[in-house]
């Protein structure tokens, strides 16, 4: 089964770019050994999970995906675009928009031209080839399309360029399902969007993609959503209680008298801020009455050694 490309690469200055530590730890030194793919099922597992009624009658652009509409030639097909084209009329889209990203690597083979692909009702999908479109993101031509056709982005962005497609996606007011690193929560240029309630986790975590060759090859996904989620499966796994009741063991105060709690364990009567890891951010926290109160992570400190880092919550 295709997937969708994720391609990454280093850069000078990981703040500025977005970037956290791990995802450099997976990133490739040379971009031919720097192609990922999305499984099929990944995509099937999150997307599933949405009713139908968001989809209904709405235009999907994905925005960084290859598409052939033939049973024949999946190979070539990234998963997302296989999705929404293998459950089309289920789903009872308006439209489908892929765009091909002409980039120095032909991830699907579909050629050195940006593309851009369309299905409508029952016709078969086409290809369009405009003049000199790169079929990135953001280019001009895309851009468009975000603003004056969509309705949902579903797509697996670059990670490389994640604080950029991020940005534009948001700021277009369009909703969107898509992956992104897991550490995004604790990212600076990402976590006013989480404290503004733009952005919130989605159901699954992925944990597997798919090298060219496909072989499995591991890197630190998540999906994020501004479709709101009634029913979050992972919130249960939030343990909020009073303080006196969270075992010794899984809280403990830093060397600032900041309280540091563990194993999503969460102080129900606590009126001052304490720090978490992103994952009672993933599970839902920020949907049981807490807030981010920093957009930056915070790095806490116990009897001078440094310890692994955070982010700062507090009860609304």
């Amino acid at each position: 089964m295709t997937l969708t490309k994720m391609i990454r690469r280093t850069v000078p200055s990981l703040e500025e770019r977005g970037i956290s530590k791990i995802e450099v730890l997976h990133n490739a030194k040379r971009v031919d050994n720097d192609e990922f793919y999305t499984r099929y099922e990944d995509v099937e597992k999150e997307l599933d999970m949405y009713s139908k009624s968001v989809w209904k009658d709405k235009v999907v652009f994905c925005n960084c995906d290859d598409a052939v509409d033939d049973d024949n030639d999946k190979r070539r097909t990234s998963a997302f675009a296989l999705y929404f084209l293998q459950n089309f009329n289920r789903l009872g889209l308006k439209k489908l928009i892929c765009t091909h990203y002409a980039g120095k690597v032909d991830l699907f083979h579909q050629g050195p031209k940006g593309y851009i692909f369309t299905k409508e009702g029952f016709k078969e999908g086409k290809k369009v080839f405009p003049p000199n479109y790169t079929g990135s993101f953001d280019d001009p031509l895309s851009l468009k399309i975000l603003h004056e056709d969509a309705d949902i982005v579903c797509t697996n962005p670059p990670f490389s360029r994640a604080r950029d497609f991020w940005k534009i996606t948001i700021e277009s007011g369009k909703k969107f399902i898509i992956i992104s690193n897991i550490t995004n929560v604790k990212n600076q240029p990402y976590m006013s969007y989480f404290e503004k309630g733009k952005v919130w986790a989605g159901y699954n975590e992925v944990d597997w993609f798919l090298t060219p060759k496909r072989e499995l090859t591991r890197a630190a996904g998540y999906w994020f959503t501004n479709i709101r989620i009634k029913t979050r499966p992972m919130s249960k796994q939030l343990k909020i209680m009073p303080l006196k009741k969270i075992p010794e063991k899984h809280k403990k105060y830093d060397d600032d008298n900041i309280l540091l709690v563990d194993n999503c364990y969460i102080p129900s009567d606590y009126k001052k801020p304490f720090a978490v890891s992103v994952r009672p951010i993933l599970n839902g926290l920020l949907d049981k009455g807490y807030k981010l109160i920093e957009h930056k992570e915070y790095i806490p400190h116990v009897n001078g050694k440094r310890c692994f880092g955070r982010v700062l919550v507090k009860k609304v």
